[in-house]
């Protein structure tokens, strides 16, 4: 199998060639959004001087559109591995999720239960928090233990009841990395007769996803986080999706994708899975006779090897620094449950001192909270959060070396 070639990679991305004070950008900013390639930016380009048209005309431009459109509901399918016909698409996951909320909630009734757990995002919270004030539902959660920021499934059996309905929960942390067992969530949930809605935002750039091995019943993503534009997507199992009650206008054929979609965006999320699919030909063995699917999955395969080393690099570096507490799970066993993103608190300097510290030097990190408060909060750590360093799978060794030399200089 080739050797992962990162400056090959690297060079694919225009943005990687961006200075800061006569040196090169690090960009450790991926959990927010991540950085595009050019196919990326081309696609998006040639969709507005070649197709750009409204739904459903009789000619050719919006053929063009529609077959754009039909296309990024399959790449994404692939992605996820689920038929075409099951995935949504709209402006971001949480405008999704909340959207969506209000038809799974119209199917609940008063008194019914739904879960949400402390370590996820809020957009994976608050529409069903919203939802169950809305419908007078029951809300419980399930807390993560904070000493790793794991959740943990045999905590999960003392909450779900004979009347809960929905489990909400991550496929993986933005905030500190946890990847939890979904799988397994989902089979208890199943047990007492509830669906599964699962955030994927953080867990798409990193992980080969399969929302019918896990048996989800939703799995929602944003492409922005995988080398896409602003779109989001979210896979609802068809036997769910059509017993729902669906929120639009009249004369609109989708039931879920309301109003005039982000068309030039589906054009850059199709390529965006294109992006991802070409590394599992040139890096992960996939063959000629592959299908983009398989493509996807040994693409990712390869991107979660690399990125694995690339983070161990960093937590050992990390750890030998005065005063820097990493925040979830730690250490070589831990590898496997975890993505590639650290955060970090530091002794004596704010989170926002420390990212400015790093953004004066060309070193993009984010600080604060990141839309996870509640995990936030719940570790002591409100208002000012974390540092928060994400890997991904263009970032090098050196850039590594780069950012916790910058530290150990500010530390001093």
């Amino acid at each position: 199998m080739p050797t992962f070639d990162v400056e090959a990679i690297r060079a694919r991305f225009p943005a990687l060639a961006l200075t800061h004070g006569r040196r090169p950008m690090a960009f450790f900013d991926g959990p927010g959004g991540t950085q595009v390639p050019e196919s990326v930016i081309e696609a998006v380009a040639r969709y507005y001087r070649e197709s750009n048209a409204n739904h459903g005309g009789a000619f050719e431009t919006s053929r063009r559109s529609d077959a754009i459109v039909a296309e990024a509901h399959a790449a994404i399918a692939d992605l996820l591995g689920v038929p075409a016909d099951e995935i949504v698409l709209g402006p971001n996951m949480t405008t999704l999720t909340f959207h969506l909320s209000r038809s799974i909630g119209a199917a609940l009734q008063p008194g019914d239960e739904i879960v949400v757990t402390g370590l996820d995002h809020q957009a994976n919270v608050d529409p069903w928090l919203a939802m169950a004030a809305d419908r007078d539902l029951v809300v419980r959660t399930w807390e993560p233990h904070l000493e790793d920021c794991t959740l943990r499934v045999e905590d999960l059996d003392g909450i779900l009841m004979d009347r809960t309905r929905l489990v909400a929960v991550g496929w993986a942390s933005n905030a500190v990395g946890t990847i939890n067992p979904v799988a397994e969530v989902a089979a208890r949930a199943h047990a007492v007769g509830a669906w599964v809605y699962v955030d994927a935002v953080h867990a798409a750039p990193h992980l080969a996803l399969d929302a019918r091995a896990v048996d989800a019943d939703f799995v929602a993503c944003s492409t922005y986080k995988f080398f896409g534009p602003h779109l989001g997507a979210v896979y609802g199992r068809r036997e769910i999706l059509e017993r729902l009650p669906a929120y639009k206008v009249r004369p609109a054929e989708d039931r879920f994708e309301t109003g005039t979609g982000n068309f030039e965006g589906a054009a850059g999320a199709l390529a965006a899975v294109e992006y991802l699919a070409s590394l599992g030909s040139l890096y992960g063995g996939a063959g000629e006779a592959a299908s983009r699917r398989e493509r996807l999955v040994a693409g990712l395969t390869a991107i979660r090897a690399y990125e694995l080393d690339l983070y161990a690099r960093l937590e050992e570096r990390l750890e030998a620094l005065p005063g820097v507490r990493l925040h979830g799970l730690r250490g070589d066993a831990n590898l496997e449950r975890r993505t590639p993103t650290a955060a970090i608190t530091i002794e004596g300097l704010t989170p926002r001192e420390v990212a400015t510290h790093l953004g004066e030097h060309g070193i993009a990190v984010w600080d604060g909270d990141f839309y996870a408060t509640g995990l936030i909060e719940r570790l002591g750590l409100a208002p000012d959060g974390v540092i928060r360093i994400g890997l991904t799978h263009y970032n090098t060794h050196a850039e590594v070396d780069r950012l916790v030399e910058e530290l150990r200089v500010q530390l001093r």
